[in-house]
């Protein structure tokens, strides 16, 4: 993928050792530290279009997750623990230590936001300001599945069937499949809202077998070992510490079903949140929203 262009002018590449392998990240802007973490199926791309007006205030981290872009694939087990959030939440504690930042902000998407709230449970006190986009909780999506929403988010069960079942129905044709999974999550129901630059990266991930197979140990994570640490916390009435503001697409995936703000109520005791016009993929659908809606809570954070 060294061939593909470079969407962060200006920004350092670098790599981390980490207990999960390697983790690639761009690295650049001023001021106060934030981690940015993409979903499925993206990478660290998917932040382009909002990370040069956040670097203006922020010192940017924007890895790419285990399994995911350039970085580590690690092994997945048979209890799939490599791919858990609680996994991939201390790989990023390891990275932004590694870079110096004892305490930092994040904003995460999609299946990084769910490494981002994993990573405020279990690392209270490492997180000034915590925004989640286009998510409800793990525990709330399994809880509250129903015909609806299973039909919404079939690729849930699906990745998480057992291997190879899903790595073979989706590596028949895997740039089909993430050209048709992307256009449906969006408002406008086609691939209009990506630069095809970004698109070529994210093409090129999930067509290399050991990226595809990551990212179904995600989602097989997501329905076994994810699923019981937030039972656990809920169980334990374990909340975060930090702030968090939620913010999603009008037409994304929480916004059908229940209120994401009642969602989220259980776990953020300090919560607030706002939906902006657009679908699932959020920062790119819709920069100038998410940052006019992100950019202010942020602000109230250590500087």
């Amino acid at each position: 993928m060294s061939d593909l262009s470079d969407l962060f002018p200006g920004f350092a590449s670098q790599y981390v050792d980490t207990k999960a392998g390697r983790i690639f990240l761009r690295h650049g802007g001023t001021g106060s530290p934030l981690l940015l973490l993409h979903g499925f199926p993206q990478s660290h791309v998917m932040w382009h279009r909002v990370a040069p007006k956040l670097a203006e205030r922020h010192t940017l981290v924007i890895p790419d997750l285990p399994g995911y872009g350039w970085s580590a694939a690690p092994e997945g087990g048979a209890d799939h623990a490599p791919y858990s959030k609680r996994a991939m939440a201390a790989a990023m504690v390891e990275v932004m230590e590694d870079l110096g930042y004892a305490h930092f902000s994040l904003m995460g998407h999609d299946r990084g936001a769910r490494a981002a709230y994993r990573l405020g449970l279990d690392h209270p006190g490492r997180l000034d300001r915590l925004v989640v986009l286009d998510i409800v909780p793990t525990y709330v999506m399994w809880h509250r599945m129903d015909r609806a929403r299973a039909l919404q988010v079939y690729h849930w069960s699906m990745l998480a069937q057992p291997k190879p079942l899903p790595e073979r129905l989706v590596g028949g044709n895997p740039a089909w499949f993430l050209d048709w999974t992307m256009a449906s999550w969006t408002a406008t129901k086609d691939l209009s809202p990506f630069d095809p630059r970004a698109m070529a990266y994210y093409r090129a991930a999930i067509g290399s077998p050991d990226r595809l197979h990551a990212m179904c140990e995600d989602y097989r994570a997501g329905a076994t070992i994810d699923l019981a640490h937030d039972e656990a916390d809920i169980a334990a009435g374990r909340t975060l510490s930090c702030p968090l503001f939620a913010l999603w697409g009008s037409g994304g995936i929480p916004s059908r079903g229940a209120s994401p703000l009642d969602a989220w109520a259980a776990l953020a005791p300090k919560l607030s949140g706002v939906a902006v016009e657009c679908g699932h993929f959020v920062a790119e659908e819709a920069p100038q929203a998410v940052l006019s809606a992100v950019m202010p809570f942020l602000a109230e954070g250590r500087e």
